[in-house]
């Protein structure tokens, strides 16, 4: 019985990996595999919660929490059914919250620190927390202090999507976030104050950490009181059941809005071909709205694997975003067929 498994991460501004999830498997169906399975993942940014809840259910929750600019924000979080809270630190502290209005020095992490802590006391057994969107560059010291700088016994950990360095947080995120170069040499002292503050209070030098100037050094903040920083793909994976997922599986369709050469560096549509090469599936397939040429170089190593960019598959490139979830069902189908047809 031919077995296929849809395994996506968000398309950017058009699908959420749960809808392009559902588009391939229509279509892998169409084509006619007997068995089609549903697994969105993420890589610990934005969308990790959404796609975990999609993946393994569980409720979803929302607190008051404080803002990145002080105000009060409705955050959501959520629980799943084996006890694990996952929290999305752009939902408490994200630039999205501050759209055009950001002050990057003022910005603060307090609000996901409290998130945290409404999700120790909903009874969580472990906490994954994404760090993607923020809107911050303070070390992690908002969410540090609104812990009281202790993780109680929690485990924590960090899905890190890079691998910066604390000290270089300011330097390679901090403009994004509206920071001038006189705010990013203010801020990156600062960052270099806090590390030592870290390192005097809790014994861990945070400079030395891959990953830990992630949102801002948030990542850093929270390894500095015990969280752990772990690949966020690798997290999401496991988390979901991509292991399980793959068992007995003769096709696996990964998928993204745009692959480029980030997409193999720790990202979903790299992780999950890598995992299905380990597995020895025959049939692997990428579907993504744009492909660059660089991402097709990495793609043509990798064995064979099918790629199809929904922006060929249309006239005008703006069908690509205006169409996505029919686009993607039929090249699932296409996908599908050909694998079948092998």
């Amino acid at each position: 019985m031919p077995t296929a498994l849809a395994c996506p991460d968000k398309f950017r501004g058009t699908l959420t990996a749960a809808e392009a999830a559902n588009a391939m498997a229509a279509g892998l169906a169409a084509a006619g595999f007997a068995e089609v399975r549903r697994l969105p993942v993420a890589d610990g940014g934005e969308g990790t919660l959404d796609a975990l809840v999609a993946a393994r259910g569980g409720s979803i929750r929302t607190a008051r929490v404080t803002g990145p600019l002080g105000e009060p924000v409705e955050a959501e979080w959520a629980l799943l059914p084996d006890g694990t809270a996952v929290v999305e630190m752009a939902r408490a502290s994200g630039l999205d919250l501050v759209a055009g209005r950001n002050d990057p020095l003022r910005a603060s992490t307090r609000g996901t620190g409290e998130l945290i802590a409404t999700a120790a006391r909903g009874g969580a057994r472990r906490i994954i927390v994404g760090v993607g969107g923020s809107a911050t560059t303070d070390g992690g010291l908002g969410a540090v202090d609104a812990l009281g700088w202790s993780l109680g016994g929690l485990r924590v950990t960090i899905a890190c999507d890079v691998a910066t360095r604390f000290l270089d947080a300011a330097t390679v995120y901090a403009p994004q976030k509206g920071a001038t170069e006189a705010q990013v040499s203010l801020l990156t002292r600062r960052l270099r104050r806090l590390a030592e503050e870290y390192e005097r209070r809790t014994g861990v030098d945070v400079t030395e950490l891959d990953g830990g100037g992630a949102a801002g050094g948030l990542a850093g903040g929270l390894a500095a009181i015990g969280a752990t920083l772990e690949p966020g793909f690798e997290v999401v994976a496991q988390a979901a059941g991509l292991e399980d997922a793959l068992e007995d599986v003769d096709l696996v369709v990964t998928g993204e809005g745009k692959v480029d050469r980030t997409s193999f560096e720790g990202k979903v549509v790299g992780g999950v071909l890598e995992w299905a090469a380990e597995e020895g599936i025959a049939h692997r397939a990428v579907i993504a709205g744009q492909v660059t040429d660089d991402a097709r170089e990495e793609l043509s190593v990798l064995g064979d694997v099918h790629v199809l960019a929904l922006t060929e598959r249309v006239w005008q490139a703006g069908e690509a975003f205006s169409r996505a979830a029919v686009l993607v069902e039929e090249a699932a189908l296409e996908a599908g067929r050909r694998a079948l047809g092998e």
